[in-house]
């Protein structure tokens, strides 16, 4: 058990109270329960290859000391390995495709100390199909207020393994309908603005723009700071198995798939702190009211709302959504919207859960 996925058993623990019939391969973070509903067989299928054609190793006991030695030289195709440890003020633009890009022997932390690439991020990635593993970004900061630890300006990313913390956002990705973007065994934290202090519209632990398929599973994102800590505006969305919650910090959506799309929400634990800046903890096509054409499923969820009141689901859209086998936890309107809520259990104390 990592440090994501012993965050997700609480969905397994409380559905017992639900009387739904939870079997043990649904407690298992891998699989999928959609009690009847099929997932796109294609759902683990990012692109990447097994094969290499050079082997770039990077850090002080090597001929290349930080990334940035590496990037304006690698081929395609290549892999990069990064020794674990801090690359203080070192930033990269990455426009090979088919790359990998890992730490090794721990996280190699990008620590940016406000510098960037291209005025963006950290990290700008240009090319198609790269994998990053084991990377921690902080501390990106630009003068439009969004700086990231990466920016995805290429199609089909895929992040595993990876820390984002203390940037003006997480992860910040273009409009690019032909790509799909996984992130996967993760943790974001504090990426974001405080609005009283700059007057900057507020800035998103994961904000993925127009894109053909966003996947965050088995991740822990916390504490944006007014911002929303997931906002999504993929066509097709799954969320599936994360840790998604305000702790110290007050939000305002807990996730936020603003343009609405086909949405699988599973397996997830979502908390709303009283110090929220929104009522509303999953908010589906705020942006695109009364669309018609998407889906929106709410399986097997543990949704905590510990201000005065709150709304677990807000279904903008014009089609009906699907809650089921959820448990909520504190006062509020479970469904706002069209919609059907079954076999879901609520408690109006939040001191019933103490994760």
């Amino acid at each position: 058990m990592n440090k994501y996925t012993k965050y997700i058993g609480l969905s397994c623990i409380l559905l017992s109270f639900s009387h739904a019939a939870v079997s043990a391969e649904q407690c298992d973070t891998n699989s999928l329960p959609i009690l009847g509903s099929e997932l796109p067989s294609n759902l683990n299928s990012y692109a990447g290859i097994e094969k290499f054609v050079n082997v770039y190793r990077v850090g002080p006991s090597h001929a290349y000391k930080r990334p940035s030695d590496v990037a304006g030289i690698a081929e395609d195709n290549s892999l990069i390995e990064i020794e674990a440890g801090e690359y203080f003020e070192d930033v990269a633009v990455w426009r090979q495709n088919n790359i990998t890009i890992r730490g090794v022997g721990g996280l190699a932390h990008m620590d940016s100390n406000g510098r960037v690439a291209q005025q963006k991020a950290i990290w700008v990635i240009k090319g198609n199909n790269v994998i990053v593993d084991s990377i921690e970004f902080s501390g990106a900061r630009v003068a439009d207020l969004n700086g990231a630890g990466i920016r995805i300006e290429g199609a089909n990313l895929t992040i595993r393994h990876a820390y984002f913390h203390d940037n003006e956002m997480g992860v910040l990705s273009a409009t690019n309908l032909e790509s799909e973007i996984l992130i996967e065994d993760s943790e974001f934290s504090h990426n974001s603005l405080i609005v009283e202090r700059n007057g900057s519209p507020p800035s998103h632990n994961i904000y993925i723009g127009e894109v053909a398929k966003f996947t965050l599973r088995r991740s822990y994102i916390h504490d944006a700071e007014e911002g929303n800590n997931v906002k999504s505006r993929a066509r097709e969305n799954y969320i599936l198995h994360n840790r998604i919650t305000d702790e110290t910090s007050g939000s305002s959506y807990l996730l936020d798939l603003s343009n609405g799309g086909k949405a699988y929400i599973v397996g997830n634990v979502f908390h709303q702190s009283a110090l929220n800046y929104n009522s509303t903890l999953v908010s589906f096509a705020a942006e695109k009211k009364g669309s018609l054409g998407g889906s929106l499923y709410v399986g097997n969820n543990n949704m905590i709302n510990s201000s005065h009141y709150a709304t677990f689901v807000r279904n903008y859209s014009g089609e009906a959504a699907t809650v089921t086998n959820n448990v909520f936890v504190g006062k509020g309107q479970i469904l706002s919207g069209s919609g059907d809520v079954t076999n879901s259990t609520q408690f109006l104390s939040s001191g019933v859960v103490n994760y």
